[in-house]
């Protein structure tokens, strides 16, 4: 095999142009969201919009050492960087800073580096290289058990952190899983346990385990009733009936006081527009206020005067919808489809089984972050507290999302070099 050395020529410029307008856009917003009048230039380094600047110089820098590291790196020695990222998660846990109720920051200087989220690339290394070695039967228990096992080591240890929202996006995951020949029963049972938790929380667990008793019963006069089907759909109804009267007990057990109020205020339990329904209820005031073409550059007065907190950052999405409206707000969804649509075509012409399967588990994260970060912000799912890929401020997640896609793109450009 022969590799042509001209790498400019086989990048996969598309990919490049889109990343660069998410970051150059998300810095004006972060620009206008925490908009600071005593120091109205965006490259001043006193500000977050001016740290953002270095953030994404530094971000450019490491895109660029991985376009020009061999591809074959990443494959050889994908299951190290998953070690060291896990011993990373570990000395955060004894070593690190706790900021907002998290444990989960090394503090340097003014300068904070989350391993939470350099663990997403990590992960998705292990798991294109363990799906791509020899000899892989999709349906043996191994195959099934090690790469569970793969995302869930560092799905546990940022539990521990108690950073429940960076934990959650380690679920996307199961979408690889899916590509990869996981039997769609297990997607369409994750859907129905969600069901039945979000129903439990709603209606109680009594009401949840009558009807899942009447819905055995209604089924057993449609299976064919042999002694295999019965037993089978006795056990079913067991383990429904035990998830459902085990979902109080978790919900009051692994999650914070703060995590449950937003749960409720979520489902119409409760209405807390002062507490913890602020966030939402003044970003979706935030986005409305915007109308068709927004209010326009650094006019918006819910960023201005702070009624929106963590405006930069998780609720970034919110400033794009007050300050350019609609129209701003589609193009920004609009960018993030073709990113995704491209990240898809650009995995399924893979030569390489690694390239291939790493390049799903980076459509399914930025899908993950997309999706959870502006539902957030509509007031759709629960707020978690995770970033909009490129878009928030901060620098752990620029690096983690840029060394996550330029590795995809530089296994493409080797891709387009082998002769």
């Amino acid at each position: 095999m022969i590799e042509r050395n001209n790498i400019l020529n086989d990048i996969d410029w598309k990919l490049v142009v889109l990343y660069l307008l998410l970051v150059i856009m998300g810095w004006i917003n972060i620009y206008a969201a925490v908009y600071n009048e005593d120091h109205s230039s965006i490259f001043d380094l006193s500000q977050s919009y001016g740290r953002q600047m270095i953030w994404i110089i530094t971000s450019l820098f490491l895109g660029l050492v991985v376009l020009l590291t061999d591809a074959r790196f990443f494959s050889t020695f994908a299951y190290l960087i998953y070690g060291l990222t896990i011993l990373l998660l570990l000395a955060v846990l004894a070593f690190g800073t706790e900021i907002s109720g998290s444990k989960s920051w090394f503090q340097i200087g003014n300068f904070a580096i989350q391993p939470a989220e350099f663990g997403k690339f990590a992960t998705n290394l292990a798991l294109a290289r363990f799906f791509s070695g020899q000899h892989i039967n999709v349906k043996a228990f191994r195959t099934r058990f090690i790469p569970l096992a793969i995302i869930g080591l560092p799905a546990l240890l940022i539990l521990l952190q108690n950073d429940t929202g960076s934990a959650l996006v380690y679920s996307a995951f199961i979408l690889v899983l899916y590509r990869m020949g996981l039997s769609g029963n297990f997607l369409l049972a994750g859907v129905m346990f969600i069901i039945m938790a979000l129903s439990t929380l709603m209606v109680g667990y009594l009401y949840v385990a009558i009807a899942l008793v009447i819905l055995a019963g209604l089924l057993f006069f449609f299976i064919k009733r042999n002694r295999r089907n019965i037993i089978n759909l006795v056990a079913l109804l067991m383990l429904g009936i035990g998830f459902v009267f085990s979902v109080n007990y978790a919900v009051d057990n692994f999650l914070g006081a703060h995590q449950k109020t937003r749960i409720n205020v979520l489902l119409g339990k409760e209405l807390d527009l002062r507490g913890a329904g602020y966030n939402v209820n003044q970003s979706k005031i935030a986005i409305g206020s915007g109308g068709f073409s927004g209010k326009g550059f650094l006019n918006g007065t819910q960023t201005k005067y702070n009624f929106v907190p963590e405006q930069s950052t998780d609720f970034i999405f919110c400033t794009v919808g007050e300050e350019w409206g609609f129209l701003g707000s589609m193009v920004v969804i609009v960018l993030f489809i073709l990113l995704l649509t491209r990240i898809v075509i650009v995995a399924e012409r893979q030569r390489s089984d690694f390239s291939r399967i790493y390049g799903y588990g980076v459509a399914a994260i930025l899908f993950f972050h997309f999706v959870i970060n502006i539902g957030m912000t509509i007031g759709l799912v629960p707020v978690i507290g995770i970033p909009l890929p490129f878009f928030s401020y901060g620098g752990s997640s620029l690096w983690s999302f840029t060394i996550l896609l330029f590795i995809f793109i530089k296994q493409d450009v080797r891709r387009n070099a082998l002769l």
